[in-house]
């Protein structure tokens, strides 16, 4: 393989020869949007020499996250953690944490983030305001990705995922199937509608549930708990007072210790079917005690990886294809976890 030279950094960063010579020998004099063009150009090109110290993190990619009191956004958060750790000097991920009930900050930040960057991977609400600020990011030539949850709409954004549909669908397949014999209500909780990977798995759920009719079954009720673990303890707790016949319970979000105390506090480990999200060390517990029957698992660090590679593949850093094809979700039940 020829080296790159100089020159074919030039070229390819589209600056002049005296640019990339100071750039690439630290003089120093050159503006910020240069010097990370010509890094990138340099990268892309796989010049060989190490990368002057003052340029530690010139190449910029800000995470965007909400909640990371959560499981799955604590998992997120240290595998964009790991990867960065595993990348060259003057690539810098930088990882933020917003309100997700404030989409007009959320969207404010996006648009005025206070650095420059060059690639964006945001986790947030399907909400007007907020991609409004992701189509502005694009326009103004920063790589965006979507990550975990998508728009309605087709935005032409790439998304990295799961399938979250086929996911409820798989939670309605397996629910139907193992309480076929039984008769009784099923119920979801999820967030609320403010995601769209939540609307999408219980869509799913439902289809699935209509599609293949069950005369002793119901589906009677989804409850929004926003994740919030006593809200979703109330909400439970309060269906089940209403109807004692639940059978099921499909978690679509992220509240798996409410459900887990509920149906502890009852008795009702092994009577009610639990179908819930995430392998975690409190859901790998309610699996080996019995009181959770499926945990649906979206590999978050695998999610991580792939929008990382996204953003890489799109500035130019790397030359390898990265998949398009929705993230493999896993099914873990007590035998395997």
């Amino acid at each position: 393989m020829i080296k790159a030279t100089f020159a074919d950094v030039a070229r390819e960063a589209r600056v002049g020869l005296a640019t990339v010579e100071r750039v690439l020998n630290a003089r120093g004099n050159v503006s910020p949007p240069l010097v990370e063009r010509v890094l990138v150009a340099a990268r892309k090109l796989g010049y060989g020499r190490q990368f002057p110290e003052r340029y530690r993190g010139t190449i910029r990619i800000e995470v965007v996250m909400v909640r990371p009191d959560t499981a799955f956004f604590a998992r997120l958060n240290l595998a964009f953690a790991r990867i960065a750790a595993s990348l060259d000097r003057s690539i810098l991920v930088h990882r933020t944490f917003l309100d997700e009930n404030k989409p007009a900050s959320l969207a404010h930040h996006i648009a005025n983030p206070g650095f420059r960057r060059s690639g964006l991977i945001v986790a947030a609400p399907d909400h007007p305001d907020v991609q409004a600020s992701l189509w502005a990011a694009r326009d103004a030539g920063v790589s965006v990705v979507r990550i975990v949850s998508k728009s309605d709409s087709e935005d032409g954004l790439p998304f990295v995922g799961i399938d979250n549909y086929a996911v409820g669908r798989t939670a309605a397949f397996y629910m139907s199937k193992m309480l076929k014999a039984r008769s009784g209500s099923l119920v979801a909780l999820c967030h609320s509608g403010a995601y769209h990977v939540h609307r999408e798995r219980i869509g799913g759920f439902s289809d699935y549930l209509q599609e293949h009719a069950n005369p002793a079954h119901s589906f009677s009720l989804v409850m929004h708990g926003m994740d919030e673990e006593m809200l979703s303890a109330t909400l439970f707790e309060e269906t089940l007072s209403r109807q004692p016949d639940i059978i099921g319970i499909y978690n679509a979000g992220g509240a798996n210790a409410a459900i887990a105390s509920v149906l502890e506090r009852h008795g009702l480990g092994g009577r009610v079917m639990w179908v819930g999200h995430e392998l975690t060390e409190d859901t790998k517990r309610y699996l080996k005690d019995g009181l959770m029957d499926i945990a649906l698992d979206q590999a978050p660090e695998i999610q991580a990886r792939r929008a990382l590679d996204t953003v890489l593949r799109q500035l130019g850093i790397i030359d390898v294809e990265v998949s398009t094809e929705p993230v493999r979700f896993l099914t873990i039940v007590s035998e395997n976890v």
